[in-house]
Order: C-alpha cells, then sequence, then structure tokens
C-alpha cells in the first residue's frame, strides 16, 4: 500500500508504476497494490492531471485509478505500506499501533543513501517537480521490489523465470 495526503498526486503514482513494475516482472497475481491518502477530501476523484500525464509519460496509465481515503480495516490487511512524508508517517504510524510498525517505511527508504527522506507533494509545484516525483518512484518501486525478493526468494526465481521467458520470445527462439 502505498499512502500520500490525499491520494491525488504521488500515491496513484507509485501505485501505477509499482504495478507496471510487477506486470513486467511477471509478478502482478503474486500482490494487491493500492494507494490511499490519510485524508478522504478527493473521495472518488481521479488523480491529478498532471500526476496521470507524468506516469503516462513513463508509459504508465493511471487515469481509471480513484481517491479513496485510508481504511482501518485494509491497512490492517497490508504488509508492506510506504509513505510518502513525515507527516504521513505519523499519521499511519497511530492506525498501526507500536506492534505493527515494522510494517510502515518511508518510500524512499531501500534507495541507496536516501533512507528516510520524503518525498515533496508536487501538488503546488511545477509538471517538472511530478516529473521528478515519478522518477524518484520509479527508483523506490524497483528497490522496493529487490527488498522483498530478500524476503521471498521464489519471488526472485519467478521473476528471473518470466525475463527468459520475454527475452526468447522477443528473439523468436
Amino acid at each position: 500500500m502505498f499512502i500520500c495526503y490525499e491520494n491525488i498526486c504521488r500515491s496513484p503514482m507509485a501505485e501505477g508504476i509499482f504495478t507496471d513494475l510487477l506486470q513486467r516482472c511477471g509478478l502482478l497475481e503474486q500482490f494487491r497494490v493500492c494507494s490511499a491518502g490519510t485524508v478522504s477530501y478527493q473521495e472518488g476523484s481521479a488523480p491529478d492531471e498532471r500526476a496521470i500525464a507524468s506516469a503516462f509519460r513513463l508509459g504508465v496509465d493511471i487515469s481509471s485509478l480513484c481517491a479513496s481515503g485510508l481504511d482501518d480495516e485494509e491497512i490492517q490487511l497490508c504488509y508492506w505500506i510506504f509513505v510518502m512524508d513525515h507527516e504521513n508517517h505519523r499519521d499511519v504510524s497511530r492506525l498501526l499501533g507500536q506492534e505493527n510498525i515494522d510494517r510502515l517505511y518511508m518510500v524512499m527508504d531501500f534507495v541507496d543513501g536516501r533512507a528516510g527522506q520524503e518525498i515533496s507533494d508536487p501538488y503546488y509545484g511545477s509538471p517538472d517537480d511530478f516529473d521528478r516525483v515519478a522518477r524518484d518512484l520509479v527508483m523506490a518501486s524497483e528497490q522496493i521490489l529487490l527488498r522483498m525478493f530478500d524476503y521471498y526468494p521464489d519471488l526472485a526465481l519467478q521473476a528471473a523465470a518470466f525475463e527468459t521467458f520475454q527475452r526468447q520470445e522477443r528473439s523468436g527462439d
């Protein structure tokens, strides 16, 4: 689960980018990827047009996603929870409780030299700010998946087999 403030910029981009990565690795069926906002002011809204455009430039379509507020029951079912900033971290920590805090991460925690760093909200920024966020989320998504391979070695084997299959399909073998 990816969480930001209103679920219209950062977290839907993260959801779309991570979903795309899983699909390209042949692992999409192994995960349920979702996103939410710590507030529900935009409940049911599509992502911000600039977020849609930035994701699209990466080949990722997030236009069908809808903003949703954080659901107490849903978050308890998630093993991996990624937040974008320290305010999100504080809000989600309260919901999870101390006994479940080990499931909560800053989205950049697995990127070398960026652990604990925030991904700033681009809402009041320019399209370039959205593109920067999207690039950071690609980097974070790749590192998150590599960390998941440490926890679930069978996934790494499955992804490697899928990559080999794709290479063979492209080469016509």
